[in-house]
């Protein structure tokens, strides 16, 4: 046998159970905004050049732009086409950019945890770090908010062998690192979530700004028209089989908000939004809570 994590077994797709999300819609569909700040001279970050020595100021800069431009044009963008977001949010965008969180604050949008930085891995640290890690971000969170975040998503996506019992006994519901399946499954945990569980919501590795544009370099109309593709697909699948799906769509308002960008996606964003009839457009919160109501067995 090979190594296993343990964590969930394995459910065949066409045995899934034919339940609905609210409104009798079959697709739900959520942004997961990234609000990320990140050190200056050190560290980790995405790359839209390969960069020189630190400190890269090529990098650092472009980054720094979803914070102080980008991000804010994304947020025109999502009142314009009413739609709401879940944002993953570095908690040293408090200290950092504090407008910007108390912006998707008073639009209603869901905070969820993203670690304190982008600078930084979680998975490299040891136990007793990363359960540190975890309670800083989150009491940042609970002290700007009023309440601790229910969602997590680790900084790259990173997570050592605890994390998601580390993350249950933390308080959290629901992760979104774990990106194996269309639909929302239970996790096992050491951890006391009822009953020693953590939801794994479908986060995208594909429909992603940072792999299909940083990593494969996708150009702006080529991003929007995968999105939109996606979207198409996934309705004519659930209309077919008649299985639920979760669809996200993740953005970074350094990449995605630079203006080509955000206009390609704004075309893909708004036949979406036409679709809002046809399909449940949420947050990840809010497909956590809907799966809580679902009779036992219905998530896999």
């Amino acid at each position: 046998m090979l190594p296993t994590h343990g964590r969930y077994a394995y459910h065949p797709w066409p045995g899934r159970a034919r339940y609905a999300w609210p409104g009798g819609a079959k697709l739900a569909v959520y942004l997961g905004v990234n609000l990320e700040h990140f050190a200056f001279g050190e560290g980790l970050g995405a790359e839209l050049a390969p960069g020189g020595p630190q400190p890269d100021v090529l990098n650092y800069a472009w980054r720094d732009y979803g914070n102080r431009v980008g991000a804010w044009r994304l947020l025109e963008m999502l009142d314009a086409l009413r739609l709401p977001a879940t944002v993953l949010l570095n908690s040293a965008m408090y200290d950092y950019a504090p407008d910007l969180v108390a912006a998707h604050r008073a639009r209603g949008d869901e905070i969820a945890g993203h670690g304190r930085t982008n600078s930084e891995r979680q998975s490299v640290l040891d136990e007793a770090a990363e359960r540190g890690l975890i309670a800083e971000s989150t009491a940042a969170i609970a002290r700007h908010e009023g309440r601790p975040p229910r969602g997590w998503l680790s900084p790259w996506i990173a997570e050592s062998r605890t994390t998601p019992d580390l993350l249950a006994e933390a308080g959290y519901r629901y992760t979104l690192n774990w990106c194996m399946d269309d639909q929302p499954v239970w996790m096992a945990t050491r951890g006391p979530s009822a009953p020693g569980r953590l939801l794994a919501i479908p986060y995208p590795q594909e429909a992603n700004d940072i792999p299909s544009v940083v990593a494969r370099k996708d150009g702006a109309e080529q991003f929007a028209a995968m999105v939109l593709a996606d979207f198409e697909e996934r309705l004519e699948q659930v209309a077919r089989d008649g299985i639920p799906q979760v669809m996200g769509i993740a953005l970074h308002p350094y990449i995605i908000g630079q203006p080509y960008r955000l206009r390609a996606l704004r075309g893909a964003l708004s036949a979406i939004a036409a679709r809002r009839n046809a399909v449940w457009i949420t947050t990840a919160g809010a497909v956590y809570d809907h799966a809580l109501t679902l009779p036992e067995g219905a998530v896999p």
